[in-house]
This record gives C-alpha cells, structure tokens and sequence, in this order.
C-alpha cells in the first residue's frame, strides 16, 4: 500500500496521456511546489460529482475507485499570473482508503500497479495509430508534446481514450480496463461509432 496525496478533477488522466492544468489553490500549490521539489508525482481520479474547488466539504469527494499516477512534465506562468503545469500519467492505482487533511488536501491510500508494459500494436489495429497521429496535428495538443510510441498498443489505445471527444463517464470505463485487447477492441467501436456520427 502506498500514500499518495490525490487531485480529483472532472475529467479522466489515462497511462501515457498528457492534460494541461491551472493552479491557484494554495493547497494545491503546496502540492505542486512538493511534487517538484522532491521528484514526485500525486494521483489523479474522475470526480463524479460536486466540485473540489475551494474545498468544497469536509467530506471527502465523490471520486472513482480507480485513477492514474501522475507526474509533472512541464510548468509556466499563464498570462492570467495564474501557474499553469502539465502532467503525464504513469500507471493506473486502485483506491483503498481516502480522507482530507487539515489543509483541504485530499489523500489516499492505494494499490499502485506496475505502469504498462510494451505490446506490439497488431495490424488490425493501425487504424487507431493513425488516427493518433491526425489527431496529434492539432495545435492544442501539439503544446501538449505527448510522448507516442505508434507500435505499443498500450500507448495507442490509451492517448486516443484520452485525446477523443468522448463523455468522462465512458473515459472512467476505459480507464477500469486493464487487458489491452479488450481496450483496443473498445476503442475501436468507438471510432467506429464517432465515424458513424461525423458522416450524417
């Protein structure tokens, strides 16, 4: 069992994925300055519902079972004065046990698994890569400068849930899959799907 401190957010970090964040609680700022300062990472899980800002409750949030270790992979201020960091994630942990500090600050106590390791990326399956690779011409998420190995089916399957326009709820699944032929077989109906919508 390991401790980790936790940033619940309204939308899903997978393995391999990248999201760029804006930081202006102070708890969180501790959070941040700590995690660079030592070279460590926090974990970041779906909030179902309800809103982590300002610290809400007492109580702690309604998150998932299940999220995503982070790290911090690049930081500046925003034009706003606000601090703005991006983060990567590493491997998926399961929740054992959470509270909130004092502070506000939301830990846990979770079961880290090991981050995923390379599988090839089969050729029924080159679709999703180049559909991968489309997507990462867009200006927004080229700033994100994501780290893509196009033959592991792992890194493919995981930055497409991550990068495709699809509902948090469904992205929290895809994050619960741990077998990646069954996540690459996802991912494609649902780019199958998505396709389906765009040519109406």
């Amino acid at each position: 069992m390991t401790e980790i401190a936790l940033f619940p957010l309204g939308s899903v970090l997978m393995p391999f994925g990248r999201m760029s964040l804006q930081i202006f609680e102070q708890r969180y700022l501790d959070l941040v300055a700590r995690c660079m300062r030592e070279n460590e990472g926090f974990g970041v899980v779906w909030l179902k519902q309800g809103s982590e800002v300002s610290g809400g409750s007492l109580d702690v949030p309604n998150v998932g079972q299940y999220g995503t270790y982070a790290q911090i992979v690049d930081w500046d201020q925003l034009p706003n004065g606000l601090l703005g960091i991006v983060i990567e994630g590493l491997q998926y942990f399961d929740l054992e046990s959470i509270w909130r500090e004092p502070d506000g600050l939301v830990k846990a106590a979770v079961r880290l698994h090991e981050p995923p390791s390379h599988v090839p990326l089969e050729a029924s399956y080159i679709g999703l890569a180049d559909v991968l690779t489309g997507l990462q011409r867009h200006p927004q998420i080229q700033r994100l400068s994501l780290r893509s190995d196009m033959t592991d089916a792992w890194c493919v399957s995981a930055q497409l849930a991550q990068l495709l326009p699809i509902d948090e709820a469904i992205k929290y699944q895809l994050q619960g899959i741990r077998d990646v032929g069954q996540l690459l077989e996802e991912m494609d109906k649902i780019l199958t799907a998505l396709s389906g919508e765009a040519d109406r």
